[in-house]
Formats: C-alpha cells, structure tokens, sequence
C-alpha cells in the first residue's frame, strides 16, 4: 500500500516542511534530486509567496516534491492571559529595541487561499500539520493528483487521518523537533507525547496506512530501525536544518552542535504552542509562563525573534531543533542524502548478517 508513495522517490528520506524560512526552493530541490522527496513549508507565507516557491522550484527540479501547509487552528486562547504575557515580555522588546507584534493578526494562515492553489496547481504530494483537512478536501487533491500526508502523533489522531480519507500518515515522536502536529492543543497534556518507535509500533498496530516516521532521526541506522518498525519513509527536519542549502541562519545552525546548548525542551515561549527547541535564555525565562496561545504568541514574539535574529543573538531566537541535534552534520543536502542511503544500507546489511547466525 506504501508503493505509490515510496515509487516517487528513490530513497525512503524525506525533507521535513521546516517554516520561518528554512525549507526553501534551492534546500528542497537539492534533497528531491539527490533521490530523496524535498519539502516546501507554506506555513507564515502568503499563497503568492507559497506558489511563487513553487514555481521556483519547478525551475530548479523536475523531480516530485511536497508542499506542506498549516490547518486553521480554533479560537480558544484566553485573550486576558496573552495581554498578561504581552506585559512580561515588554522587557524584551525594549532590549531589542522593537515593538510587541499584534496577537490578532490571524489565525488561519491564509490555507484556503494556499488550499485553492494546490488544486488549480496541482503539486506531487501535499502534507498538513495541526490537525486533519476535509474529507472533501483530501479527496480533491486525491483527483488532481497529489498524494496526501497528515501529521499524527497519537493512534487516535492516525485513526482521526485515516477516516478522513489521507494517503498517509506521519507519525511525529515527541523528539521531533519545532512544533508537535497534535490535533488539538491541550495544556493537560505537555509533555505526555509518545517515542517514535513506540508510536510507529503503536499507528500500525492502528491504521492500514502507510507511515512516515518523524522525530530524532539523524542517521542512516535510525531510518533503518524505523523502516523495521513499519514506516515506508523517515521525516528528517533537523538533520537538514544545517544543509547548505537551508535557509536557517548561521547562528541557528552553528547552534546545533554548539556545546553551549547541551538539550531540547518542548516549550510554548515563542508561539504558544508546543514545539521542541535548543534551551536557551528566553526559553527559560519565558517557557514557564507562557499561555496556551497559538498562533497569538507566534505573532506576539515575531519581532523579537526577528531582531534577535539580525543581531545575530541565539539566546532570544527560537533554536527549533530535533533530540538529536548534537548529530547535525554541514553538508550540502544531496550529499548528505547520499550518506543516510549508504548508512541505511549498511545497516540493512549489518542486521541481515546478524540475522542469518545460529
């Protein structure tokens, strides 16, 4: 059943939708050539900016890749508790001497425009994060010819994704990196998610799709274990965070391996939202406080995190990154393709020589 997925690409690696900037056209382009299926991330572009990629991709490969796009989140966050950490974070704003952004300047990332442009302009394979797009939706895409992801990271939600009509489903352990795909956004629940490996066991166990695993994941001998484990593919963001081609800054890269930055927490600081990056001091000063507010916290801390940025100051930017991050290796991105394969067959092989002792 994974064939008409994996048939699109030589090798079972796929580029993680990595949005602020990251995964862009030339990172993307790189990692489909190499044999591998690249990513755009429509997430905070408009659908101009999203289909203006697009085309700059197609002019750079003519081989299948994936476009990504962030599903409209519900109004639940408590107007009161983000006005009270608007006034914490005053501090920060006079430090990088710029204003708080607006908490009200949307919440639905533009996706029916984006959604609209995928089906006029139909791409390979499109994958959603958040939560589960329509029925009608899937089925759409299905017709125009784009095979369909959706971010799962309980069985529930892979069963949520399976009813609703998706070609596949990627199961996100909590070690992923940047923002945790979960359906629905539920304080109660911080920190509860589930292993990669014990989650892939777990949705195969649930669903008949096919899986994409995504979390940690770094070297050619993990995509092996998780391949074993019954995923047709593994996700990687983090391994391809610090790609040459990546758009992420060099402090954000030069972070990963830095000795400075010795783990991952997942924190709400920067959007709101749970999401998975280097702890740094304004993850440790905000994370505690910060509400259950997405995206009006993204939209609170975009100008902090933009002029952190421009200072190059790592300690007020938000350093997303993967469990595995001490792994990054900076390289261009087909090469670093070409590795993961040669490792991942190592270790196919290694594991059948063990398998044929007696």
């Amino acid at each position: 059943m994974s064939s008409a997925l994996t048939d699109l690409f030589p090798h079972p690696i796929v580029q993680a939708p990595m949005a602020g900037g990251v995964s862009v056209p030339r990172l993307a382009a790189a990692v489909s050539e190499a044999g591998g299926l690249g990513f755009l991330a429509a997430g905070y572009k408009t659908a101009d900016g999203m289909y203006q990629e697009i085309k700059q991709l197609r002019g750079l490969t003519g081989r299948p890749f994936g476009v990504n796009l962030f599903m409209p989140q519900p109004e639940y966050a408590d107007p009161a508790a983000v006005e009270v950490y608007a006034h914490q974070l005053a501090g920060e704003a006079t430090w990088y001497e710029t204003e708080l952004g607006d908490p009200d300047s949307g919440r639905d990332d533009g996706y029916d425009a984006k959604l609209a442009v995928l089906l006029d302009n139909p791409v390979p394979v499109a994958s959603f994060h958040f939560g589960v797009p329509s029925s009608d939706a899937l089925e759409s895409l299905r017709r125009a010819g784009t095979f369909t992801l959706v971010t799962a990271t309980t069985p529930e939600e892979a069963l949520a994704v399976q009813y609703a009509g998706a070609d596949a489903v990627i199961a996100q352990g909590v070690e992923a990196g940047g923002h945790q795909g979960t359906h629905r956004d539920l304080p109660e629940q911080d920190g509860s998610g589930l292993g990669l490996l014990s989650l892939v066991a777990q949705i195969r166990e649930t669903v008949t799709l096919p899986v994409v695993a995504a979390g940690g994941i770094m070297r050619g001998s993990q995509i092996a274990a998780v391949l074993a484990a019954g995923a047709s593919a593994a996700q990687l963001g983090t391994a391809f965070l610090a790609a040459h081609e990546s758009g992420a800054h060099d402090v954000h890269k030069q972070a990963l391996t830095n000795p400075l930055y010795v783990r991952t927490e997942l924190t709400r600081a920067f959007s709101g939202r749970p999401a998975r990056g280097l702890v740094n001091r304004f993850l440790r000063e905000h994370g505690p406080y910060a509400p259950a507010a997405y995206p009006e916290v993204h939209h609170l801390t975009a100008p902090l995190r933009k002029a952190a940025a421009k200072a190059g100051d790592a300690q007020g930017m938000a350093l997303w990154s993967g469990q595995g991050h001490r792994l990054a290796r900076e390289l261009p991105a087909g090469q670093l393709v070409e590795i993961l394969a040669a490792e991942l067959d190592a270790a196919r092989t290694a594991l059948s020589g063990k398998g044929d002792l007696r």
